[in-house]
Formats: structure tokens, C-alpha cells, sequence
């Protein structure tokens, strides 16, 4: 496709992808504690429990490009 190869373009889609789908659930994180009045201390929780994969995946990702896996 476009000269890209299958790997190339299927990291590519990850990459761009996924930032803009954690960016998007982030988003719906804020709007959730903004609507639910949960003040800074519920909107904190709110952010660290409901982001808690999104961060796992993240790590997971640096550890991958630090080990050259």
C-alpha cells in the first residue's frame, strides 16, 4: 500500500491509533469527573483507577523499545 509494507503500516495504525484512542479516553475520563462534580481528590482517583491499563500498555511499550524486542 503507498510502497509501506504490512508491518510498516500496521505499526503505523498502532502508533497514531491508540495515542488518539487514549487520548479520546482520557478525554471521557475528565468529562465523567467534570459532569459527577467529583472535585480534585474524586477526579484523581477517577483518573488513576479508569487509566491504570492505558498506563500498563504505555510501560509496556518503553520497556519493549528499551529492551529491542
Amino acid at each position: 500500500m503507498f510502497g509501506f509494507t504490512e508491518e510498516q503500516v500496521s505499526g503505523f495504525g498502532i502508533t497514531v491509533g491508540l495515542t488518539l484512542f487514549i487520548g479520546y479516553m482520557l478525554f471521557i475520563i475528565y468529562d465523567l469527573a467534570r459532569q459527577s462534580k467529583a472535585g480534585r481528590m474524586g477526579t484523581f482517583v477517577l483518573f488513576f483507577v479508569l487509566a491504570f491499563g492505558m498506563i500498563g500498555f504505555i510501560a509496556k511499550a518503553i520497556i519493549q523499545k528499551l529492551l529491542g524486542l
